[in-house]
Order: C-alpha cells, then sequence, then structure tokens
C-alpha cells in the first residue's frame, strides 16, 4: 500500500470510497504520479495536475491546480473566489459525472504535457 493510499484509509465511509474511486482513475487510467502534499492526496505528470482534499461537511474537493487555464465548457468547477484553482466537491461516489470529470482530467494532462507552468506570482527584483 503506498503512503497516499494508506492516508485515504484513514478516512471514513463516502470520504474514503470517493478517494479511492479518484485514486484509482488517475493512477491506473491516467498514470499519474501520487503524493501527500499539505496532508491531501496530490497527484503530479511533469507538474502537479490536482488534488483530493477532504472537508468538514463529509465531501470530498477535487481541485485543478491550474483550473484556470481549462476551458471547463461542461460548467463542472468552481473558482469560489480563487485566482487559479477550479474545484468541485462530492458527497458521494453515486454523484460523480464520470466521463465529464475523466474529459476534465484529459483536458489537465493535456495542459500539463503541452504547455509549461508559469508562475503568477510577482518576480522579487
Amino acid at each position: 500500500m503506498t503512503e497516499v493510499e494508506s492516508l485515504i484509509y484513514e478516512f471514513d465511509n463516502s470520504q474514503r470510497e470517493i478517494m479511492l474511486f479518484f485514486h484509482n482513475i488517475l493512477i491506473k487510467e491516467f498514470s499519474l504520479t501520487d503524493k501527500i502534499t499539505f496532508k491531501n492526496p496530490c497527484y503530479y505528470n511533469k507538474s502537479w495536475i490536482c488534488y483530493l482534499k477532504p472537508l468538514k461537511n463529509e465531501k470530498i474537493e477535487l481541485a485543478f491546480m491550474r483550473g484556470n487555464e481549462l476551458s471547463n465548457h461542461q460548467g463542472l468547477l468552481k473558482s469560489s473566489g480563487r485566482k487559479q484553482l477550479r474545484s468541485v466537491e462530492f458527497s458521494n461516489v453515486k454523484e460523480i459525472p464520470v466521463d465529464i470529470v475523466k474529459e476534465i482530467f484529459h483536458e489537465a494532462i493535456l495542459l500539463d504535457e503541452t504547455k509549461p507552468y508559469e508562475s503568477k506570482r510577482k518576480k522579487k527584483t
């Protein structure tokens, strides 16, 4: 069992089920690398693609690091006032629109492979 899988198994019921669902897709179908960052399961290709964050309301947030650069033509991702991150919350596996989420994963990975990330932070002079 990987370090990320061990972390996921620390959670209960629907949170664990949702995280395992996404973890298996991201590792097995998209061959991303998993790592714990800021105590959350995170997934990398060339750079950081997305992370899963357990929320206090028993939901799981699926967040995309470069969400502002994704088309979001599906209308699933929300900015919640953030400049770069875009995310969606789920309370159970049954409500996950699998085809739409996989389409977003494809787009995020394609972006990562074709356009290097450029930090938007102000450079120190």
